[in-house]
This record gives C-alpha cells, structure tokens and sequence, in this order.
C-alpha cells in the first residue's frame, strides 16, 4: 500500500516539470497522509490537446454514488489488479486518470519489536508521478469534494524485503496515455501498472517520528543507523 508520502519540490517547480497551468497552493511536505489535500496533475478535455492542470484534491477517493464522504478513508489506494473492476474504481480508472507527484514515500517493515519506516525515493532524488484516479462528490447539503487514489502493485526488488505492496510510479513518457481522458483501451492502461525499475531507487531507513502524522520537518526523511 501506500499510506504517507513527502512533497518537498515547490508546487511551481512541479507545475513546470509536469507541464501544468498551476490551479493550486499547497506548502511542500515532509509526511503527507491520507484524508489531507495533495498535488495532482489531470487534464482537462474541453482543450484540445487535453491541458494539463496541476491541482489540489484530497487524497481517499470518495465515488460520485457515495451516500457518505467517509468511503473516502478506507480507499486511499486502488490494488492495479482489480482497478478495472471494483464498482469504487471502475468509472475513474475508464475516464478520470491523474498523476500525483511526490518526491518519495514511506513504508513500514514488521519487526519483533515493531514496525521500522523505510523512505523511498528515485535514485536521482527528482520528483516522480504516481497513478492515481480522481472522482468529484456531491452531498444532498450540496457539499462538493473532488477525491484521488493511488494505485498499487506488488513490490519490486527494493521494497519487497519491507513490503509487498508498492504505489505504481509511472514512466514520463507514459503520463499522455494515462492522464488522455479518451483514452479507453483498458489492456494498454492496465499494461502501465507494473512495479517501477528497482536500479533507479534508493531506500534508507529512518526514525519512528514519522509515525505520528501530525509531525513534519526534515526529521521525517533523516537516515537512521540500524
């Protein structure tokens, strides 16, 4: 799974790196978790080519049918192996595909005497692009939240000995084919959601501070010596 993430490029850097007319203001993170606004790049299909914009959603889909927003905080993450077709899923992974930036992620190893967190970003340190999904709710108060998901798969050689579960991160040059909102062949799409090249991460343990989600700073991230 994927349960708490960092963000610390300068939203404007990222609307640059992305190619995103920048709709948001979000401050850079050390331990984003869920039910909290993040970054997302989506696009627009009213433009032609699609326009990308980078905004701000909470992360926890929340499906248009929902009768309740609090769905939301059970489905941080849609499992790549059956995101075509959960009934929660199936709608946006056809027509509302998005990219969620991030700059590394964290993951928890079970050990006797707990759990060890582990962060996890690209070799080069540069950002990167999850896949996620985005849906728009309405309550009948007429309380109106746009939601996202991130997509999983099963963990590469890096992240195996901590976890068996990894977000999908997505190649550069397939962002046009996942974010194309008239893209609908579903065997190409699902093809997209394979673990990412382990040469081209890093991984470090670091200290248990990072649990409590209301903490932030560069304390998060500090390698720990085991």
């Amino acid at each position: 799974m994927c349960g708490r993430f960092t963000l610390r490029t300068p939203i404007h850097l990222l609307a640059e790196q992305f190619a995103a007319i920048l709709d948001a203001t979000l401050e850079t993170r050390f331990n984003i978790g869920p039910s909290q606004f993040v970054a997302v790049v989506r696009a627009r299909p009213e433009s032609v080519p699609p326009q990308r914009h980078l905004v701000a959603l909470r992360w926890g889909l929340i499906p248009s049918w929902a009768k309740e927003p609090s769905i939301g905080n059970r489905l941080i993450n849609a499992r790549a192996e059956t995101v075509a077709e959960k009934p929660a899923f199936r709608a946006a992974f056809r027509r509302r595909r998005c990219l969620l930036p991030a700059d590394g992620f964290f993951e928890w190893q079970r050990r006797g005497e707990g759990k060890q967190p582990y962060y996890i970003q690209m070799a080069d340190e540069r950002p990167f692009a999850f896949a996620g999904l985005w849906d728009a709710w309405e309550g009948a108060g007429h309380d109106f939240v746009e939601s996202c998901t991130i997509v999983t798969t099963s963990a590469n050689q890096i992240i195996a000995p901590i976890h068996d579960r990894m977000p999908v991160i997505l190649a550069e040059e397939s962002y046009q084919a996942w974010l194309d909102p008239a893209g609908a062949d579903l065997k190409e799409l699902k093809s997209l959601l394979v673990p990412f090249d382990t040469l081209r991460m890093k991984v470090h343990p670091v200290s248990r501070y990072v649990n409590r989600p209301g903490n932030e700073g560069p304390e998060c991230i500090a390698p720990l010596a085991l």
